[in-house]
C-alpha cells in the first residue's frame, strides 16, 4: 500500500512582502518608461499625496479652527456685553441706595400720629413768634396716599411783609416737614397791614395694617350702599 502524502501548510508570507510582490511588476513597467514619463508619474503621485492629505488631514483642521475663532469671537461678544450689564448693575444698585437713603431721611422727618398736635401748636407758634395776627387756623380731614397721609390746615393771617415772610421762614426751619402751598396776600387799607391766607400740609406715616383697614372700610361703605338700592 502506498503511503499517502501529508500536504504541508505553506508558510503566510509577511504583508509587506506581498505587497512588494504585487507592486514588482508596476514598479518594471514604470522603470521601462522615459525619464519624462517618470517625472510626470512621480509629480502625480506626490501631488496626490499632498491632495490627501490637505483634504482629509490640514482641509478640516482649518474648519474647526475657523470654527473655534467664530466661537471666541460670539464669546467675546457676551463677555462685552455681560460687562456692560454688570456695570450698569452696579450703577443701579448705587442709585437704589441713594434712593433708600433718601426716602429713609424724608422718612425720619414724617411725624407720627402722637406729634402732630405738637407739630400744629409748634406752627401756630411760628406765627405768634413772628408778631402776626391769627385770623384762621383750622385743620382740616386727612388725605391718605400711598404710605403717607397729608394734614392740611387752612390758615389766614395779618400783619407787616417781614413778619409774613419771618413766619414762612420760621416754618420751613421746623424739624418736620411743613409745606405752606396756595399763599394769598392782600393789603388792607384800613389797617396798612396785610392779611395772608394759605394752607400749611403736613405728613404722617401710615402703617400698612392701617391703609388695608381704610380700605376695608371704604368696601364697606360701598358694598351698604349698594345694598339699599
Amino acid at each position: 500500500m502506498k503511503k499517502d502524502k501529508v500536504k504541508q501548510p505553506q508558510e503566510k508570507k509577511p504583508f509587506g512582502s506581498q505587497m512588494k510582490e504585487k507592486a514588482a511588476p508596476f514598479f518594471e513597467k514604470v522603470g521601462g518608461l522615459s525619464k519624462v514619463h517618470r517625472i510626470i508619474i512621480s509629480i502625480l503621485t506626490f501631488s496626490i499625496m499632498i491632495g490627501g492629505y490637505f483634504y482629509f488631514i490640514v482641509l478640516p483642521r482649518w474648519d474647526n479652527i475657523a470654527s473655534l475663532e467664530k466661537k471666541s469671537e460670539e464669546l467675546k461678544q457676551q463677555l462685552a456685553t455681560y460687562r456692560k450689564k454688570a456695570a450698569r448693575l452696579e450703577e443701579f444698585r448705587r442709585k437704589k441706595k441713594e434712593k433708600e437713603d433718601e426716602f429713609y431721611k424724608a422718612l425720619a422727618a414724617l411725624p407720627d400720629a402722637k406729634e402732630i398736635p405738637s407739630l400744629l401748636t409748634a406752627v401756630s407758634k411760628s406765627g405768634s413768634d413772628s408778631g402776626l395776627e391769627f385770623l384762621l387756623f383750622k385743620p382740616e380731614p386727612e388725605v391718605l396716599k400711598d404710605f403717607y397721609a397729608e394734614i392740611p390746615v387752612s390758615i389766614n393771617v395779618k400783619g407787616g411783609y417781614h413778619q409774613i415772610a419771618q413766619f414762612f421762614d420760621r416754618v420751613s426751619q421746623l424739624s418736620r416737614i411743613v409745606n405752606i402751598k396756595d399763599i394769598v396776600i392782600n393789603y388792607d387799607k384800613d389797617g396798612g397791614l396785610l392779611t395772608a391766607s394759605c394752607k400749611a400740609i403736613t405728613y404722617r406715616f401710615v402703617e400698612k395694617s392701617e391703609i388695608e383697614k381704610v380700605a376695608e372700610e371704604k368696601g364697606n361703605k360701598k358694598k351698604g350702599r349698594g345694598g339699599k338700592k
